[in-house]
Parts: C-alpha cells; sequence; structure tokens
C-alpha cells in the first residue's frame, strides 16, 4: 500500500511557486469563523427580537378592540395591521433591553446591584410603557396627522390604551423581577 501511495505522489504535478502553502490551508479556516459570527449575530438579534415578540402574543387579546387595531393598521406601513403591532411591540421592549444591558455593563458583580438595576428597569420600564406610550398615542399621534380612533379619543379610549400599556408593562416586569429577586437571595445566581 505504501509503494501505492508512493507512486502516487511522484505521478502528481509539482506546486507552482505562485502559491504559498498556507494560502491554502487559510482559506478552510476563515469560513468557520464567518459563519460562527454569523450565527452570533443572528442569535444576538434572536435575544434582542424575544422580548417583544413575547409580549405581542401576550397582549395580543387587547386587538379585539376595533380602536387598537386602528391604531395600528395607522401607524407605518400603513393598511397593516401585523408589522405594525409586530414593530411596536420590539419597539416597547427596547427601554426594558437597555436598562438589562446598562445594568449587566455598569454594575461592579452580578447579586445584589443587579438586582436593583433589575426592579429600577422594570419600574422606568413601566412608566415609559405604561403611561408615556399610550399619551403618545391618544396626543401626539393625532398631532402629527395620524388619526386613529374612530370614536373621536373618549374616555374609554384612554382607558384601553393605558390598560394595555400597563398590561405590557406587567409581562414585560415579571422576568425581571423575578431575576431581581433571584439576584438578591444568597449565593443567587
Amino acid at each position: 500500500m505504501v509503494a501505492a501511495l508512493s507512486a502516487l505522489s511522484g505521478a502528481a504535478p509539482p506546486l507552482s511557486g505562485a502559491l504559498s502553502p498556507l494560502s491554502g490551508a487559510a482559506a478552510p479556516l476563515a469560513a468557520p469563523a464567518v459563519a460562527d459570527a454569523v450565527v452570533g449575530w443572528l442569535w444576538t438579534v434572536a435575544l434582542f427580537l424575544f422580548p417583544g415578540i413575547v409580549a405581542a402574543g401576550l397582549c395580543a387579546p387587547f386587538l379585539a378592540a376595533e380602536r387598537l387595531r386602528a391604531l395600528f393598521r395607522a401607524l407605518p406601513p400603513t393598511g397593516r395591521l401585523l408589522p405594525s403591532y409586530l414593530g411596536v411591540s420590539v419597539g416597547l421592549s427596547v427601554p426594558y433591553l437597555a436598562g438589562v444591558v446598562l445594568t449587566v455593563a455598569r454594575a461592579a458583580e452580578a447579586g445584589p446591584a443587579w438586582s436593583s438595576g433589575f426592579l429600577l428597569t422594570a419600574l422606568l420600564g413601566a412608566v415609559a410603557v405604561g403611561l408615556v406610550a399610550p399619551a403618545v398615542a391618544v396626543f401626539g399621534l393625532p398631532r402629527l396627522g395620524l388619526n386613529w380612533d374612530p370614536t373621536g379619543y373618549g374616555v374609554s379610549t384612554y382607558l384601553l390604551l393605558g390598560g394595555a400599556g400597563l398590561w405590557y408593562a406587567a409581562v414585560a416586569a415579571v422576568p425581571l423581577v423575578a431575576l431581581a429577586v433571584g439576584m438578591a437571595l444568597p449565593g443567587g445566581y
């Protein structure tokens, strides 16, 4: 068998001087590195989209109200309910994600510092999502020319948007509060 291999190696043409032996070896090594980087970025995007998509699913019962469907149809892309709804749901998760990232980046170590940061994130996110977002929908959007409420922005519209905003805030706060409690426990991570 060794004789057959040595005969085959003698039959192969010599390598040209234009290609160095390392250039051929580096190309196969680059493909896994690029694929690994792409997979890492895809996981990062998925982790940032996941909270908003879960919240969208848990808040979907509010779409039974025609007024909320009219709101999402009025938002870009105009006339399309699902893309607008998912876009707003993912957008409303940004304060929570930013708070978690800032907490992890700024706290010295995991534990009580992370716990207080997660609780503060849940509180500030609840204010942003439960109070500011409904106020923007009722007062800001009509001033921008997006008159979306077919009933004329009555008290029931305020209550519906406030209830939806507070429900979203509660849905987003539950995992943060659970993490905060776990981090506050002795050895809680």
